[in-house]
């Protein structure tokens, strides 16, 4: 945050403090409210304003609700110091208590608008806070120093996320011009298992825009959310054509999340050699997904059938034509994915590169793409909460990505599955990364 904004915002917490703690001074004494009420009504109103540098509304929204949480934080404490030092003169004097009362009420008053100001702002548009953040703040609301400490951690949160967001536009704007994502072929990005690409939540979280505003075009697999290898691998090669006819692009560069890297890995075996310019898979189980086989041997058949039937009725009330759970959740176990291993070569003349990440603890990162991490521990050690190390790797480069501090990255990190800003790896940067280097080999 550049001085400037926090000068700004000091001054607003102290003109909001004068203006809440002058209560003991209006009465008789009406022309201080000439001062205290446009004062309190400015400061509600244009908190964060002089930030110049925000680029989306959205990210304005969570600043001013920021600065207002600040104001109140800071007003707050002070406040109550000086309405403590009122009342120790005035409560024994029982024609003084009343207007301590009135001073005491103005004071509360003026803190509850500016809270709820702030609060609401950022509930309603922070991304960064999350359901866990929101959860912990409104339970401990009403108990005193947990309430503080939780709002503590609410502004830090949203401050960061402000930061971190306007230094992304920032960055983005200075290399506009370079255009460093724009690579001879198309990205096809193509999306795992149990997920499709829907058209109001991107499976890939803010990458596509990022690639995007650096100058790629993008495209989405746009097969079925669960099937066999086989089956999706046929989906994509028509997928595959419809783009090439469509652009006249001649090829594709494809990035492959989880078992879409096998099922791209198929589509290419099947003859879309010719059509495909680059392979990068991405937390790919190329030799099996252990929890697969571990979830198999344990559920009887009965109840696997039972799963894999609500499993297929949702997905075609979702868009799915003809989803297959327990083809796709067979075709991840050990044995398959080691045929599969063999069979799958890819012709010279396409760059194949991998990735995976390790996830340092299971209760580290966010439900649902890491609750099998103590499973496959145990069976192939350390690993991305699905997928073991001895698993990710493929082509002529593998990247191992271990964050110095924190938690790791698991599964869905590795998409901006929750579009978490994660301390250290930056994933959409990453991604940005990923594609100026094809573009620098000339694909």
């Amino acid at each position: 945050m550049k001085a400037k904004n926090y000068i700004i915002d000091i001054i607003l917490i102290l003109l909001y403090t004068a203006a809440s703690n002058c209560g003991i001074f209006i009465i008789g004494r009406y022309e201080y409210l000439v001062f205290a009420v446009p004062v309190l009504i400015a400061v509600n109103l244009i908190a964060g304003a002089g930030y110049s540098d925000i680029p989306t509304t959205r990210l304005k929204m969570v600043n001013h609700g920021t600065v207002c949480i600040e104001v109140f934080y800071f007003s707050l404490i002070i406040g109550i110091f000086w309405q403590a030092a009122i009342g120790v003169q005035y409560i024994p004097d029982e024609a003084l208590r009343q207007n301590f009362y009135i001073s005491a009420g103005m004071f509360a008053i003026c803190e509850f608008v500016i809270f709820w100001n702030g609060i609401i702002s950022v509930y309603c548009s922070s991304v960064q806070l999350g359901i866990r953040i929101r959860v912990i703040g409104l339970l401990v609301g009403m108990i005193p120093l947990a309430n503080l400490m939780a709002l503590w951690v609410i502004m830090r949160t949203c401050r960061e996320e402000v930061t971190f967001e306007t230094e992304k536009s920032l960055l983005n704007l200075s290399r506009a011009e370079d255009k460093v994502c724009a690579t001879k072929y198309p990205i096809l990005l193509v999306h795992g298992f149990f997920f499709r690409d829907y058209k109001h939540f991107n499976y890939w979280g803010r990458i596509p825009f990022e690639l995007s505003a650096n100058g790629a075009i993008v495209y989405y697999g746009e097969q079925q959310s669960a099937a066999s290898v086989a089956d999706s691998a046929e989906e994509l090669s028509k997928r595959i054509k419809q783009i090439v006819e469509d652009t006249g692009c001649g090829k594709v560069n494809i990035i492959a999340h989880s078992k879409g890297g096998l099922d791209t890995r198929c589509a290419i075996h099947n003859g879309m050699a010719p059509y495909v310019a680059s392979l990068t898979t991405v937390s790919t189980p190329h030799r099996g997904c252990l929890f697969a086989d571990a979830l198999l041997k344990k559920i009887s058949p009965k109840v696997q059938q039972k799963v894999a039937d609500a499993y297929n009725y949702t997905q075609k009330k979702l868009g799915d034509k003809n989803p297959d759970f327990l083809a796709g959740v067979y075709d991840l176990t050990a044995e398959k994915c080691a045929v599969y291993d063999k069979e799958f070569t890819v012709p010279e003349g396409i760059y194949c590169q991998s990735f995976g990440s390790e996830l340092k603890h299971g209760g580290y990162a966010k439900f649902p793409l890491n609750f099998c991490y103590h499973i496959v521990k145990s069976y192939g050690g350390r690993n991305d909460g699905l997928v073991a190390y001895d698993s990710f790797s493929f082509g002529e480069k593998f990247t191992y990505i271990v964050p110095r501090h924190g938690r790791g990255i698991s599964h869905g990190d590795m998409i901006d599955l929750n579009r978490e800003n994660i301390k250290d790896f930056d994933i959409r940067e990453f991604y940005v990364k990923m594609v100026s280097d094809l573009k620098d080999r000339g694909l």
